[in-house]
């Protein structure tokens, strides 16, 4: 060019072949033929472009012109942010200039028309400009919003852009507060003091866009400017919404709600229907000051009511569209929220606020989207309802009661489980298939839907019982007069039989769950009245008398049945046929030869859990019918085609009943001789042979048919399985469910007091002390027998078949790995597929049974079982023999049904003789084990099957983790719970400019929010006191931290670690202790640094240990000096203020400082490892805080000398 410079000459060819290559570069990398190699070569030779390259902005310049294809142009763009996020601080004043104007004259003259241009430039292009603006407005960009306005005046795409760049700085400032907080104050500072004039610059740009385009829209010949037009108005409603939800609530509704009128207005522009409902959906959401939220009550109108209702009448009128759909869906969360505002101001006395004249239209509204056939948008009324329902004013209301006999209805219909994706039966169906990913999705949204609908029938009827009792009476008659139809989805159990799917059981299933909403509220409490009474008695006669041979029906049966149960009070002959029915049910059969089925097995503990819930619940009304229910009890423990399960629920059942005794003595001789048969088996001389030993257990319980593949000389080993199964369950029924009189005298006036402690207390005996003690040398033989089948030469012996019977049942495996099965694949499944599985069963119920048991004996029997000789060597011997060779899952079971509950309820008295002997030994163990297993677990396993036998094995590993952590926790640390100040402001909470101080505070406070301060219970305390448990409580409590478990990390260093260690501290910790806990404190900063919960709990753990034991224990300096990235000369002070303290400094502060010093070993997330910083500097402040001048004291008490003394002279 004439007349430049060779340097400028120069410079100019330099930009222009590195844009050639940079052009050849970028075409390489989308070139979907590329070679690897030659890909990851332009790749590096961008990166290193732009990290080194000193052209980077004419470069960037040059490629971003419109001229150049799409990809070149944002590889520019790109170029140009990398250049503001990274070289913005070394860029003098100028070069900041020259760059700002360009960016700015790019977004004048250098883009696309709005259709044209992609909408990839657009972004990148807001997202330059936005940078920007976080580096220098306002201080050194301050007409910034007026040259935003002015690129307006240029067209639609500059106008788009500039909503662009408006939603997206609030995004960073506000909502994902991007920036430090001294940008963040002064640029949302400044945004809230220009927030007037921005809300009607975005109103203008709405308004006259939406005029335009409503002008135009019906000219065939401007279709591309009316499209334009409607991306502009888009773009106007998206950045809307992104002030809404954080500016002051004055904004949303000046002049007369103005924008409120507007959105209403717009729901009837199909184009932009969604995002203007978005935007209401945001204003009538929020919260604040209530007297500020009045004004949102202006869309109970009649003009905005309209409008809502027509739209979404509209919408729904043309058909399943998914655009459409989304619009009703948020319509609806519209009228949902807008209920709640009217629940929350009228409640108030400080607001005065009256119910709407419109208050009718708005119920029908709400019902016109309940029902819907779309389970979500019945689903989204539910809790609106509900809040009607139970509120103190709007319940009174002569709309809201008309309209509940109608809401009762419709629920009767919702309850109906139908809609599935996969099937066509139903209009839900097409909506589903946009909701839900599969069946089983939709089952568990449909489950909770249940529930919560539940709530809103109980909360209807109890405004309205009678329009409820009548629709449930209604409906029931009929479904017992209908015939069954099992449909096309016949059961596999037999002909004639329903399935889950079956039209006849989805009507039962859903006819009783209303039915046992509304008759339980109804029955509920006295008085009751007269008309629904006898109306219910004679419903209980008609279930009563009904009869069917289909399992899943005859289940809803017995549901209503229990529902019904009060009503017999008002009868006389009753419950003889009640307790009938039940049996008949216990005793239930198909019919047929084969296998059990699930459905048989459910049914029957169906019937069971009814029987025991009647004698728990209304004892009174069966113990005069004592003798039918041992009569029947007694024939169901001579039925050989019932489990034990059954047997001993009947026998849980006499135990209840037998309660009501309140005579000792009594009670004793009825339950020696209620489980005298059980007695007689475990002390008959087979089964103590057969608990011996393994061998002998093997023998006894047929497990060498298995691996002989004799299986069908099962059927007498099956018989003493059951046996045994029988007489672990009596006893446990025993154990569990037999108690003293609650009231002190009937206690002590039916001999159940035999003494009084030193305090005066009461000692009560338990009745059942002399049988259940009398097999409990038994129950230890049997414990240690099943413990002994894991060493590992009867495992050698009987091969992998017994292997594999000794391994978790598969469904307790899918619950570890979070796949549980739905019972719609196993409902009418066989129990057990085979006989491996069956046996899997057996030993997975007596393990469980057998610690369940001598968990509870400690509790029940009191002293009668603590005062046993030689319990901690029994106990010893027995159940904690062999825990090498036990697999984890075994040992989860026993830690948390027997050794837990046995901790909490041993007295004080017994902490030396029977727990030290105990828990030394288990913790170390637990230690042991635990460290042995996290060394060889696999820690990366994302790459490998998720039902692999190495995930199972590290999620048992974890479980058993935080199930030693829990002990620990449950039976050493008594939490002292105090008031928390509420640290973190809430979401929805209004933020304006002066709150921006307030939030950096309240920030602050987060982490220092006290919730409580853990300290040692008692237990914990002697603990600690003993040597020998307290190195293996110290070790399994530091160790959780380096362990690849959050959760166990979070709470042994929250809970755990300082209580424990503070203990010891006054005693001669080894300093090689002290070291080994502080490195595990920083090793788990290392490892679990990333999660906030363990990072506040770590750091403060630090903190104690460094500040309690740096003056005692010097070699915590070498371990802190080992800290990557760690200030010397920050750690030196930080000790010198720790051990000659010249002035108290703040807990807060000294946290904070600490912090710092450490920041090197706090891992980070994976995301943000090798992620380059970006740094913003702060500008100078525009909202400085005042700070109170310091007055000069010698000053004042010189001026006062003289006249200070007068005032005290007379």
């Amino acid at each position: 060019m004439p007349g430049s410079s060779p340097c400028s000459r120069e410079m100019a060819e330099q930009v222009r072949d590195l844009c050639e290559r940079l052009v050849q570069a970028v075409t390489v990398i989308m070139e979907p033929s590329s070679a690897q190699e030659h890909r990851l070569e332009a790749l590096r030779f961008c990166e290193n472009f732009k990290e080194t390259c000193p052209v980077c902005v004419p470069c960037g310049l040059q490629l971003a012109e419109k001229s150049q294809p799409p990809v070149v142009r944002h590889f520019g763009l790109q170029v140009l942010e990398h250049v503001v996020k990274f070289r913005w601080n070394n860029m003098v004043a100028e070069e900041k200039g020259i760059l700002k104007d360009s960016v700015m004259g790019l977004m004048a003259r250098g883009i696309r028309p709005i259709l044209e241009e992609e909408g990839h430039i657009k972004d990148v292009l807001a997202r330059i400009v936005v940078e920007m603006i976080k580096r220098e407005w306002p201080q050194h960009w301050p007409n910034m919003l007026t040259e935003l306005e002015g690129l307006t005046k240029n067209g639609e795409v500059q106008t788009e852009l500039v909503m662009f760049i408006l939603l997206r700085l609030a995004e960073d400032v506000v909502t994902f507060q991007a920036l430090p907080a001294q940008r963040r104050r002064d640029i949302q500072g400044t945004m809230t003091q220009n927030m007037e004039k921005l809300f009607t610059f975005m109103l203008g740009i709405l308004g006259d866009s939406v005029h335009r385009y409503q002008q135009l829209k019906n000219d065939p010949a401007q279709k591309d400017k009316c499209q334009g037009l409607c991306r502009v108005a888009l773009a106007a409603l998206n950045t809307l919404a992104g002030y809404i939800d954080w500016v002051s609530i004055n904004h949303i509704t000046a002049d007369d709600c103005k924008l409120l009128q507007m959105l209403c207005l717009l729901l009837e522009e199909e184009e932009l229907q969604v995002e203007t409902a978005e935007c209401l959906l945001i204003a009538v959401s929020r919260k604040g000051k209530l007297e500020d939220r009045v004004p949102l009550l202006t869309l109970f109108g009649d003009n905005p009511m309209q409008c809502i209702m027509a739209a979404a009448q509209k919408a729904h009128s043309e058909g399943l569209q998914e655009k459409r759909y989304v619009f009703l869906k948020r319509l609806c969360q519209v009228l949902c929220a807008l209920g709640g505002q009217l629940c929350t101001l009228t409640a108030s006395p400080d607001v005065q606020v009256t119910i709407p004249v419109t208050f009718g239209k708005y119920l029908s509204s709400l019902r016109e989207f309940t029902v819907h056939p779309s389970q979500f948008l019945r689903s989204s009324t539910l809790v609106t309802w509900g809040s009607l329902f139970r509120h103190d004013i709007l319940s009174k209301d002569a709309a809201l009661k008309a309209i509940i006999p109608e809401f009762l209805r419709i629920s009767m219909r919702n309850t109906l489980k139908n809609g599935f994706p996969s099937k066509n039966d139903s209009p839900s169906c097409e909506y589903s298939r946009l909701d839900y990913d599969d069946d089983e999705d939709f089952i568990s949204c449909f489950n909770c839907f249940k529930a919560l609908i539940g709530d809103v029938i109980r909360a209807a009827c109890r405004l309205d019982p009678f329009s409820g009792f009548h629709l449930a009476d209604e409906w029931l008659q009929f479904q017992l007069s209908a015939p069954v139809d099992p449909g096309m989805n016949c059961s596999n159990a037999g002909d004639g039989l329903c399935s889950l799917l079956s039209p006849s059981f989805l009507e039962w299933e859903a006819m009783s769950f209303f039915c046992e909403c509304v008759f339980r509220q109804v029955l509920r409490s006295p008085p009751k009245e007269e008309q629904l009474v006898s109306q219910g008695v004679k419903l209980l006669e008609r279930v009563l008398i009904y009869e069917t041979r289909d399992p899943l029906i005859l289940s809803c049966v017995l549901s209503l049945l229990s529902v019904l149960l009060p009503l017999v009070r008002y009868t006389n002959n009753f419950m003889p046929a009640v307790l009938t029915k039940l049996f008949s049910a216990l005793t239930f059969e198909l019919g047929n030869k084969g296998p059990w089925r699930r459905s048989l097995k459910n049914v029957r503990r169906h019937a069971s859990s009814s029987i025991i819930k009647i004698c728990r619940d209304s004892p009174d009304l069966v113990v005069p019918h004592l003798d039918l229910l041992c009569t029947q009890a007694m024939l169901v423990g001579e039925n050989e085609r019932l489990s034990h399960f059954e047997k001993s629920g009947v026998l849980e059942a006499q135990v209840l009943i037998s309660n009501q005794f309140k005579d000792y003595e009594l009670q004793r001789g009825f339950l020696v001789q209620l489980v005298g048969p059980a007695v007689s088996v475990w002390m008959s001389e087979e089964v103590q042979r057969a608990i011996s030993g393994p061998n002998e257990l093997i023998s006894y319980l047929g497990i060498e048919t298995l691996r002989s593949g004799k299986e069908k000389d099962e059927d007498p080993y099956r018989k003493n399985r059951s046996k045994l199964l029988l007489c672990l369950s009596a006893m446990e029924s025993v154990l569990k469910r037999t108690c003293r009189p609650s009231d002190p005298a009937e206690a002590e006036a039916g001999g159940f007091v035999v003494g009084y402690s030193s305090s005066g207390a009461p000692i009560y005996r338990n009745s059942c002390s002399e049988v259940v003690l009398k097999l409990l040398d038994s129950l230890l033989s049997l414990v240690r027998a099943f413990n002994s089948l894991y060493l590992p030469e009867i495992i050698h012996k009987m091969g992998d078949v017994y292997v594999s019977c000794l391994d978790m049942l598969e469904s307790e495996k899918k619950n570890i790995l979070g796949r549980p099965q739905t019972l719609q694949d196993v409902y009418d499944s066989p129990v057990y597929k085979s006989t491996e599985e069956r046996m899997q069963g057996f030993f997975c119920t007596c393990y469980d049974t057998c610690w369940q048991i001598l968990g509870a004996l400690g509790s029940s029997l009191q002293q009668d079982y603590y005062s046993l000789p030689g319990l901690a060597i029994r106990l010893v011997n027995s159940a904690f023999c062999n825990l090498n060779n036990m697999p984890d899952f075994r040992l989860r079971a026993m830690m948390r049904h027997f050794v837990r509950p046995m901790i909490l309820s041993c007295p004080p008295e017994k902490y030396d003789s029977l727990l030290i002997p105990i828990l030394g030994p288990l913790f170390t163990f637990l230690y042991q084990r635990l460290s042995q297993k996290w060394l060889t677990s696999e820690e990366d396993y994302s790459d490998l099957n998720t039902e692999s036998t190495e995930i199972m094995e590290v999620e048992l590993v974890r479980l058993l983790t935080r199930e030693m952590v829990d002990l620990i926790a449950i039976g050493c640390i008594a939490r002292k719970v105090t008031d928390a100040p509420s640290g973190n402001a809430t979401a929805d909470e209004v933020r304006g400019a002066a709150q921006v101080d307030a939030e950096d505070e309240e920030m602050m406070n987060v982490d220092t929010a006290a919730v409580g301060s853990p300290e040692l219970t008692e237990l914990g305390k002697f603990l600690m006191s003993q040597e020998e448990v307290s190195t293996a409580l110290l070790m399994c409590a530091y160790s959780p931290l380096v362990w690849v478990d959050t959760p166990a990390c979070q709470r042994a260093a929250s809970q755990l670690c300082w209580p424990l260690l503070k203990q010891v501290i006054s005693s001669s910790l080894p300093s090689e202790a002290a070291i080994c806990f502080f490195s595990n404190t920083l090793q788990g900063l290392q490892i679990h640094g990333q999660h906030e919960t363990c990072n506040f709990a770590l750091v403060t753990l630090a903190l104690q240990i460094y500040s309690a034991l740096r003056p005692q224990v010097p070699e915590l300096r070498v371990v802190m000096e080992q800290v990557p990235e760690i200030s010397h000369d920050s750690l030196e002070h930080f000790d010198s203020r720790l051990q000659y303290p010249t002035q108290k400094q703040g807990e807060k502060r000294r946290k904070e400082n600490f912090k710092r010093l450490i920041s090197g070993c706090i891992g980070k997330p994976l995301g943000e490892k090798f992620r380059k910083e970006v740094h913003i500097r702060n500008l100078p402040s525009l909202f400085q805080k005042k700070v109170k001048p310091v007055m000069n004291e010698d000053a004042i008490l010189g001026t006062c000398a003289e006249s200070l003394p007068a005032l005290f002279q007379p």
